[in-house]
């Protein structure tokens, strides 16, 4: 994240995410969000924090850009199914990823 607030999708360096001395696998966030019945796509990374080292980050693609649940709702179907520590801190909608030819989030 900069220092606007920005954070840009350059790829996942790691599959996994380390926060507070808790290891966290991105795909296992990404299946969940995957089941839930507005989102199309998510992608899931680490962005750096001071106190806890990194915090959870969820990139999300709705099916449908007119029925948008707010972040709020998101967390917490995500609260009633993982660990709390699991929970993505940061939760950002965009209109579609970019992808490299083999089909990857770039």
């Amino acid at each position: 994240m900069d220092e606007h607030g920005f954070i840009k999708i350059i790829g996942r360096t790691k599959e996994l995410i380390i926060r507070g001395g808790e290891n966290i696998y991105p795909r296992e966030v990404e299946e969940l969000l995957h089941k839930h019945p507005d989102i199309l796509d998510a992608y899931v990374c680490g962005v750096p924090d001071d106190r806890v080292g990194e915090e959870v980050c969820a990139w999300i693609q709705l099916k449908d850009p007119n029925k948008k649940p707010t972040e709020a709702e998101i967390r917490e179907f995500c609260k009633q199914r993982i660990t709390y520590f699991k929970v993505p801190r940061f939760v950002l909608f965009v209109d579609s990823f970019p992808l490299t030819p083999a089909g990857k989030v770039k």
